[in-house]
């Protein structure tokens, strides 16, 4: 019986408790400088050191050798290192969309300001690809009609400034209208769809190029640009490239 009491008293105590509500009425915070003057931890320090010595030894590898200073500003419709990009995504995505579709990329467009650095003259290795494409940004094959292509052209005309292309060869009158446009060496055939690789980023409208929305068919090549250059750096050991004439106007 007196057990049969507590356990009632119990009950009746833990009914009657009221659950407590709390309201949030003041938040504070304060910054905290991340500098020298914090001490390091050696532990961590240790545990850290042969991970960061390897991936160091391997972002520094001299991979090709850079003739010339490169940047994205050195040409008015066209760069050297967007020549680069552009160039280097045709050839090394172009046998992986080839085996997977049995076609061909006929042009390739990336962004003026994708282009994240300057690739100076000298050793290149895989620090070179992170600094110009630090994005996680891939190759997609877009497939366009002849009025995409047209919104293409007519995007890139608006914009003036070097957007990188390759497999594509624009001239421009001195009032920015449109002289010539060669695709793949032959004249621009306004009756069949051409293939355009492009980042994954530039096809969900990136930079306003909302004309890759209206494709009619996409191949995604699971291939990061970044991993893409370091690729191309590996497979030409000599890096060559300046301002050219595929994308220019003529006085």
């Amino acid at each position: 019986m007196k057990n049969v009491c507590l356990y009632i008293f119990i009950i009746f105590i833990l009914g009657s408790c009221k659950k407590t509500e709390y309201t949030v009425t003041q938040i504070e915070g304060k910054q905290i400088e991340i500098s020298d003057s914090i001490k390091t931890n050696e532990t961590f320090e240790n545990l850290l050191k042969p991970y960061r010595e390897h991936i160091e030894g391997q972002l520094s590898e001299v991979l090709a050798h850079n003739v010339r200073d490169m940047k994205r500003t050195d040409g008015a419709l066209n760069s050297s290192i967007g020549n680069m990009m552009a160039d280097a995504t045709m050839e090394l995505a172009n046998p992986i969309f080839k085996q997977r579709s049995q076609k061909n990329i006929n042009i390739v467009l990336l962004n003026f300001g994708g282009i994240r650095s300057t690739m100076g003259a000298g050793d290149v290795n895989r620090k070179t690809a992170f600094e110009i494409m630090p994005f996680e940004n891939e190759v997609t094959v877009l497939e366009l009609t002849p009025k995409g292509i047209q919104e293409m052209l007519d995007y890139l005309v608006s914009e003036n400034v070097a957007h990188p292309v390759s497999g594509i060869d624009v001239q421009l009158h001195s009032n920015n209208k449109i002289k010539s446009v060669t695709i793949q060496g032959a004249p621009l055939d306004t009756t069949i769809n051409y293939f355009v690789a492009t980042s994954d980023y530039l096809r969900n409208g990136g930079d306003r190029m909302y004309f890759f929305e209206e494709a009619v068919s996409e191949t995604p090549l699971d291939y990061k640009l970044r991993n893409l250059f370091i690729d191309y750096f590996i497979k030409k050991d000599t890096i060559d490239f300046m301002p050219d004439e595929r994308f220019v106007k003529i006085n």
